[in-house]
C-alpha cells in the first residue's frame, strides 16, 4: 500500500523505514541514515614515495610528500622531500601531488651514471639548438670522455675532467670538452645531483692555453683601410658583403646564418634575429642605409633558392646552404687572407668593429646594447623608459 511522506509528500510504501526520496524516518525510535565518509589512506605503491603526517607542530600543512630517489645497499629506498612544494593541507593533496610527479618525474637518481646524465641533460639540450653544428660539437667532445662513462657524477672531480681533456691534442676541443661538462653539470646541480660544478672551479685559459702555448687572442675592430678595401672588393670577393654587414650591424656570426626572410622589414627597414642570451634572442635592429643595398641583393638571392635563411652557403658539391659557423669562418679566413687584411682578425670582429664605431660616433649607450643583444642592468632603462623604435634608427645612422 502506498502513503506519503510527511516531510516530502511523495508516495512511498507503508513498509517503508525511510523514505527513498528525502531520508525521513518512517518509524519510531529510527534515527536518519548518514553517509559516512571514509578516511581510509589510498596505500602508496612501492617506490612511488612517502607521505607522512607532521604532528605536535602547528603546521598549516601538516602533510609532508618524499620522493623515492634510489635505494641503499640494503635496499631501503632513499628519499627527499617532492619539490617545488613538499608540505600539503590533506593526505589526499599530497597523495594527488605525488601522483602527478611520478607520471613524469623530474628529479634524477643521486647514483645516476656521467653517461646516463648526458643522455638525459642533451635530451632536453639538443631541443634548444638551432643549429647541427651545435649538435656535432656536444657530440664530438663527448667520444672524449669514454674514462668516465660509468662513474657516478657524485664522485666526478676537476681532475677527471682534465684527463678527458688531456686525451684531445688541440685546445679547440679541449675547450669544448671543458663547455660540455660546464653545462651538463650545470644541470646536475639544478635537478641537487651535486653541490658543485667541478668543471667551473678551474680555467681553461690557466690550466690548459698556458700548458700547450697557445695565446689567447683579443678582438680586433677595422681599420678605416680595411673597411674601404671591402667595399672596393665587395662586388667580386665571395661573403664580403656578409661580413660588411655585421660591421654595420653588430650581429654575431652564428646569428648571422640564421636571420629568416621572413624576418626582414623594408617598410621599416629592419631585420630580426638573434640567440645566446635573453636580451639577445629575437631583437629587432635597424638595417643601415649603407648596407640596404646588400641586405636587398641577399634577400633576392635567397628567394631564388627557395631558402627560408637570408644569407646562404652557395658552394659546389654542398647541397645544404646553412650559413654555420664554421662555414662563416671559412670564408672570413679567404677575403683576411685575400685582402692582406690584418692576420688577426676573427670572425666575431664585424661584431667589434661595430661597437667601436659605435662608441666613435657617440651613440647611445642604451642603443648599443639594444641592437648587439647585451643585458641591460639599469633598472629605469629595462622596466620604465619606453623607447621608440625611430630612436634606434636615428642612432645607428650616427655611424659613417
Amino acid at each position: 500500500m502506498l502513503i506519503k511522506c510527511p516531510e516530502c509528500l511523495l508516495q512511498i510504501s507503508d513498509k517503508a523505514i525511510y523514505c527513498p526520496h528525502c531520508g525521513y524516518p518512517m518509524k519510531e525510535n529510527i534515527k536518519p541514515k548518514k553517509i559516512r565518509v571514509s578516511n581510509k589512506r589510498r596505500r602508496l605503491p612501492n617506490g612511488f614515495g612517502q607521505i607522512s603526517e607532521i604532528k605536535n607542530r602547528n603546521l598549516r600543512n601538516p602533510f609532508r610528500a618524499m620522493v623515492t630517489v634510489g635505494k641503499t645497499p640494503e635496499g631501503r629506498p632513499i628519499c627527499k622531500p617532492l619539490k617545488p612544494d613538499s608540505y600539503f593541507l590533506t593526505y589526499n593533496d599530497a597523495y594527488s601531488a605525488l601522483l602527478e610527479y611520478n607520471k613524469n618525474p623530474y628529479d634524477l637518481n643521486p647514483s645516476i651514471t656521467i653517461k646516463e646524465l648526458y643522455e638525459k641533460w642533451t635530451e632536453e639540450h639538443f631541443k634548444t639548438l638551432k643549429t647541427k653544428s651545435g649538435i656535432r660539437a656536444i657530440t664530438g667532445a663527448w667520444t672524449y670522455c669514454s674514462t668516465v662513462y660509468s662513474m657516478r657524477v657524485t664522485d666526478l672531480r676537476a681532475r677527471h675532467i682534465k684527463g678527458c681533456m688531456d686525451e684531445s691534442n688541440t685546445a679547440a676541443m679541449k675547450n669544448k670538452i671543458k663547455s660540455l661538462f660546464n653545462m651538463m653539470l650545470d644541470y646536475a646541480l639544478e635537478y641537487e645531483i651535486v653541490d658543485r660544478n667541478y668543471s667551473r672551479s678551474f680555467k681553461l685559459s690557466e690550466d690548459i692555453i698556458k700548458e700547450y702555448g697557445v695565446v689567447k687572442k683579443g678582438h680586433l675592430a677595422f681599420t678605416d683601410d680595411e673597411i674601404e678595401l671591402l667595399w672596393d672588393n665587395v662586388e667580386n670577393k665571395k661573403y664580403v658583403d656578409i661580413l660588411l654587414i655585421q660591421c654595420y650591424s653588430g650581429w654575431r656570426p652564428q646569428e648571422l646564418g640564421l636571420i629568416e626572410v621572413a624576418n626582414i622589414n623594408f617598410e621599416n627597414w629592419t631585420f630580426q634575429g638573434g640567440m645566446k642570451t635573453e636580451a639577445g634572442k629575437d631583437r629587432i635592429v635597424p638595417i643601415h642605409s649603407k648596407i640596404r643595398p646588400l641586405v636587398s641583393k641577399r634577400y633576392d638571392e635567397a628567394l631564388k633558392l627557395g631558402s627560408k635563411y637570408l644569407f646562404n652557403y652557395v658552394e659546389e658539391g654542398f647541397k645544404d646552404t646553412l650559413l654555420t659557423y664554421n662555414r662563416y669562418s671559412g670564408g672570413f679566413s679567404m677575403i683576411r687572407d685575400e685582402l692582406n687584411l690584418n692576420p688577426n682578425h676573427r670572425p666575431h670582429d664585424g661584431r667589434t668593429h661595430f661597437v667601436t664605431m659605435a662608441k666613435k660616433y657617440n651613440i647611445d649607450e642604451y642603443a648599443i646594447k639594444y641592437i648587439v643583444g647585451h643585458k641591460i642592468s639599469d633598472i629605469t632603462e629595462k622596466v620604465y623608459t619606453k623607447r621608440e623604435f625611430d630612436w634606434l634608427q636615428t642612432e645607428i645612422e650616427k655611424i659613417k
